[in-house]
């Protein structure tokens, strides 16, 4: 046995017996908040405290569970001055032994020492940044492996001092932690690198620039794990702020979303919200698929102007004079009385709904002042009525049914997806709306098919804001006032019942009593100091198309389109982001050629840049395949360094079943075909072997092919087979 690993498991064993400790103390105190809940206490301050320590507790135990998984995985020997050493070192003066792990462990009986540090710590930077160039003090790195608790390996690294020749496998500052890493088989789901982190990708992790910040490199480069990595530092540097705001990850498609959804629990973070693009507007699951041509037009910034247009559209103008009548006085509406309200009330610059009211109430004074005309005219010239009389002749028209029906008519309320759901129903209505721009914009825009396409999220959340849709938030806040003014005021009609029954047995009065009863019951009214809503921070803001972000990271940004990026700054009022992607594996017809000429819009030329420039996943052999298409795609770009080798790239004939192929490798690993029908589908994904069918086939299908067959050929990890030529 391996003296280093009976050591480690030593103190393994005693950090998993503190965490125990940790659970069950947690667990006994959430028993105890349970037992204590009384929903029909009237104390409103202590139920929300409950509430408050419940969701707490829940949350602690989250994080006490998920860090099991792979509790420690490293320490380092660092040079530290004595006053800051925790774990001093026997013989080592001027030496601190850290522990590195998932989660923080302190020993609060001995002045809280630290135990065991949380990566995201910057006490534990040491970690990922020490090379023997730079060993930022360390004179051994340790990466522990373990099995559940079982500590089953260790690789040393030694940085500044020589390596014990006694001790087995020692080497200097090599990286077999990383190697054994990249050379496992591939799951389908992404792996967490946190033991592993590289130098390069520390640095964008733990980068605390408070903008927009672009993260490029060419597949395999580590840019997915890095962001991922990098949610979980924000959140762990910037909690407060963030567990208020959220995160929000927005992936290129549901599968790569559960691809990467084990790695952010793995890391101790899970109130983070995942989504795609194309589901980012609220209720919106979209099911449609549309051609190239169609999803570069919807994706153009013309759109906003489409739209925009669009909404002017309902704020019509009558045809024809309507006549109105009121009380026996005939009225007239035409289109000059509805212009002057609808100048009024486009000249708020509010929102469509929001300026309804004002539409509203210009028109219901131009009808009043036309009826004070009528009724009020004095023969000798003038007017009788006085300004309190018209006033009230405007009140009047408010009540009046028909009156209400000609503001619906002229300015009615709108609501995002049944404008847009007629918009692309209605040839007519496209015409009158688009009639400025070409054929082939209109007839893209048009289709007889029901339910919504990926790029219909980013035209409801123009149209939402357009039009002004309500925020869910306020909405439920009104619902919440009304339902306990409702509360109230039955429990002061029972209150009244009560008090004034007779002490004798009164019928009548036991009568009105039940009635009330029947309207809003004692249940009823026990909870009307209960808290109801108990979503966490990232329920609400995934419900909530207002909601305002703390953070977003964007992965595979290259394939937003203008249009989805208008939506996705409105949930960055901030602009604080970080974008992950490469303009030359971009295969949406209006996605990104140029960081600068995309952000200009929101930012200027206000953003930071990252390169990542090594490539962890993909073979040297298959790098070099990939290499030639990047040369074909922008002759700028400089590779990213391989630093793997496994086999050479094998060539089949045109018409080999792909199916046959993927038989043959029995090794367990996971193997994918890609071809024209699913290479959109493979984005951020990665597989042991990969075999490419018809390459010439995929280039051929868009615009973007090339970059479509470079994507799928930088998917392999092992191995690459291609059916038919490049």
């Amino acid at each position: 046995m391996d003296p280093r690993i009976t050591e480690e498991q030593s103190y393994v064993d005693m950090l998993f017996a503190r965490l125990d400790d940790a659970v069950d103390s947690a667990n006994q105190r959430l028993r105890e908040v349970m037992l204590n809940q009384d929903p029909a206490n009237p104390d409103a301050e202590a139920l929300v405290q409950r509430e408050t320590e419940y969701h707490s507790l829940n949350e602690k135990l989250d994080r006490l569970n998920l860090a099991q998984l792979g509790l420690v995985f490293g320490r380092v020997d660092v040079a530290e001055k004595p006053e800051n050493i925790d774990n001093p070192i026997p013989g080592q003066p001027g030496m601190d032994r850290r522990y590195i792990g998932r989660m923080g462990l302190t020993a609060r009986e001995e002045n809280y020492r630290s135990l065991l540090l949380d990566w995201r710590a910057p006490m534990a930077r040491p970690f990922y940044l020490a090379t023997t160039a730079r060993p930022e003090g360390v004179t051994l790195r340790r990466h522990i492996r373990t099995k559940g608790r079982e500590v089953v390996g260790v690789d040393d690294e030694y940085l500044s001092q020589l390596p014990d020749e006694n001790i087995p496998d020692a080497g200097v500052a090599g990286e077999s932690a990383l190697l054994k890493a990249l050379d496992a088989a591939r799951t389908g789901h992404m792996s967490s690198i946190v033991e592993t982190i590289q130098r390069e990708q520390d640095a964008v992790i733990r980068d605390n620039t408070r903008r927009v910040m672009v993260v490029e490199g060419g597949p395999g480069t580590g840019k997915t794990a890095v962001a991922l990595h990098r949610a979980a530092w924000l959140l762990y540097t910037w909690r407060e702020q963030l567990a208020a705001t959220g995160v929000l990850i927005i992936g290129p498609n549901r599968t790569f979303l559960d691809y990467i959804s084990h790695v952010l629990p793995e890391l101790g973070e899970t109130g983070v919200v995942l989504s795609t693009i194309g589901e980012l507007y609220p209720g919106v699951c979209p099911t449609l698929k549309e051609s190239n041509l169609v999803r570069e037009i919807k994706g153009s910034a013309e759109m906003a102007t489409i739209l925009a247009t669009l909404v002017k559209h309902h704020q019509a103008l009558p045809q024809a004079p309507v006549e109105l009548t009121v009380e026996g006085i005939s009225l007239t509406v035409d289109a000059d009385l509805v212009k002057r309200a609808r100048t009024r009330a486009r000249r708020s610059r509010r929102p469509h709904n929001p300026a309804r009211p004002l539409f509203r109430e210009q028109f219901l004074e131009q009808l009043a002042l036309q009826m004070a005309d009528i009724i009020g005219a004095d023969p000798l010239g003038g007017n009788l009525l006085s300004r309190a009389d018209i006033d009230q002749l405007h009140d009047d028209l408010a009540e009046e049914a028909a009156v209400e029906e000609l503001v619906d008519r002229f300015w009615p309320e709108l609501e995002p997806l049944e404008v847009l759901a007629e918009f692309f129903a209605s040839e007519d209505l496209i015409n009158e709306v688009a009639g400025d721009y070409d054929e082939e914009t209109q007839s893209s825009l048009y289709r007889d098919a029901e339910g919504w396409a990926p790029s219909d999220a980013a035209l409801l959340d123009e149209l939402a804001t357009l039009i002004g849709a309500p925020d869910p938030e306020e909405l439920r806040r009104k619902e919440e006032e009304a339902w306990r003014a409702q509360v109230e005021e039955a429990q002061d009609a029972l209150d009244i019942l009560s008090s004034s029954a007779s002490t004798d047995s009164d019928d009548e009065v036991e009568a009105e009593i039940l009635e009330a009863y029947d309207v809003i019951d004692a249940e009823t009214l026990a909870r009307r100091q209960e808290v109801r809503d108990q979503r966490s921070t990232a329920q609400r803001a995934r419900e909530d198309h207002t909601w305002a972000y703390g953070h977003i990271i964007v992965d595979e940004a290259q394939e937003l389109s203008p249009m989805e990026w208008r939506m996705v700054m409105r949930r960055s009022p901030n602009r604080w982001m970080t974008l992950v992607g490469d303009t030359a594996q971009t295969s949406s017809p209006a996605g990104v050629d140029s960081w600068s000429e995309t952000l200009e819009p929101f930012v200027a030329q206000r953003f930071k840049r990252h390169t990542l420039t090594v490539n962890y996943r993909t073979p040297v052999e298959i790098t070099e395949v990939a290499n030639s298409l990047v040369k074909q795609i922008d002759p700028e770009t400089i590779p990213a360094t391989a630093i793997r080798s496994t086999e050479p790239v094998r060539y089949l004939p045109l018409g080999t079943d792909a199916e046959k192929v993927a038989a043959e490798f029995d090794d367990g690993r996971l193997v994918k075909i890609i071809n024209v029908d699913n290479v959109l589908d493979i984005k951020g994904l990665e597989f042991d072997h990969v075999i490419v069918d018809d390459p010439q086939a995929i280039v051929e299908a868009s615009p973007q092919g090339l970059q479509d067959l470079y994507v799928a050929i930088t998917r392999a990890t092992r191995t690459l087979t291609i059916i038919g030529e490049l």
